[in-house]
């Protein structure tokens, strides 16, 4: 039962990045206020692995040819979705941005079946479909609740880029779980934390090499903005060793489902922080998606 709680507070956190990067877009461009989200969480990240390895007094783990391959997809998959995230906040507004990108509820069961070879129970396949039904609802925003406006919804540039930025996050998540799998050393904490540094050491030397050459002048304006940044990185790395030590606990599936609670958190920001109006289909959404909440949680209670 402890992916519970881990899983709302990287929930949480990863909310309070999203909307503080959101913030960051009116200074950066889509790709910079992506790469904050590393650059800034690289520190913290090695900062808390020096902990973990004090503490535990234990050495780092050896790494292999898997965890390498597992590590190295799942840093890229996260980069891309952060980047297709930050896209999608110019496409909607924060609530429905947010919102599709959750859609890798239902991708990431796949992906798991795929890569991992593990399955969910038909109760806790029945909530994540319940909780991917949510989701997809509140996309529709103000129209009409319909079958018709279901499909149409599908058809939009904003649902594809989307269901890409799921299916990305997604990626992400069960890659990572493989790299921490793969790891034959250590207890959660080593391993969470040991995935994290490498990841976002490999992360932050992509975006570095590739702002440097493409987007120059971008990482200076970071510096300008070092307040807001720090806090993105910080939330990032604390939502990231959450997320990572929830998939050594349990399923990808059935953490991410649960982690569709971050829309809840998100309807709360969006109303209060960017006055941003939502509708009663978008209500009828959360209700869903907090519903197939409740029947996760109690599927998965001995």
């Amino acid at each position: 039962m402890l992916w519970i709680p881990v899983t709302i507070a990287a929930a949480f956190f990863q909310n309070l990045r999203s909307a503080v990067q959101r913030h960051l877009k009116s200074e950066l461009t889509d790709l910079g206020a992506a790469s904050v989200r590393f650059l800034y969480a690289l520190p913290f990240a090695l900062v808390w692995l020096a902990v973990v390895s004090l503490l535990s007094e234990s050495s780092l783990p050896a790494v292999n040819s898997r965890f390498a391959t597992w590590v190295i997809g799942g840093a890229v998959a996260q980069i891309v979705f952060t980047f297709l995230l930050m896209w999608l906040f110019s496409l909607s507004n924060f609530t429905v941005g947010t919102a599709l990108s959750k859609t890798e509820v239902v991708q990431v069961i796949l992906l798991e079946a795929l890569l991992l070879h593990e399955s969910v129970s038909g109760r806790g396949l029945v909530a994540i479909l319940i909780a991917f039904v949510g989701v997809m609802v509140m996309t529709l925003g103000r129209n009409r609740l319909s079958p018709s406006a279901l499909l149409f919804g599908l058809k939009q540039k904003v649902t594809l880029v989307g269901l890409a930025c799921g299916f990305a996050l997604g990626l992400a998540a069960v890659f990572f779980r493989g790299a921490m799998l793969s790891l034959e050393d250590g207890g959660m904490l080593m391993r969470s934390a040991y995935t994290l540094a490498i990841a976002t050491t490999i992360q932050t030397l992509i975006l570095l090499v590739w702002l440097r050459a493409f987007q120059p002048g971008q990482i200076q304006r970071t510096l300008t903005q070092w307040r807001s940044c720090t806090l993105v990185g910080f939330a990032g790395w604390a939502a990231s060793i959450f997320w990572f030590m929830a998939f050594t606990l349990t399923h990808a599936a059935y953490v991410r489902a649960l982690g569709q609670i971050e829309l809840i958190f998100t309807f709360l920001v969006s109303v209060v922080f960017f006055r941003e109006k939502v509708s009663r289909t978008e209500i009828f959404g959360v209700i869903l998606l907090s519903g197939a909440i409740v029947l996760l949680v109690l599927e998965s209670t001995p």
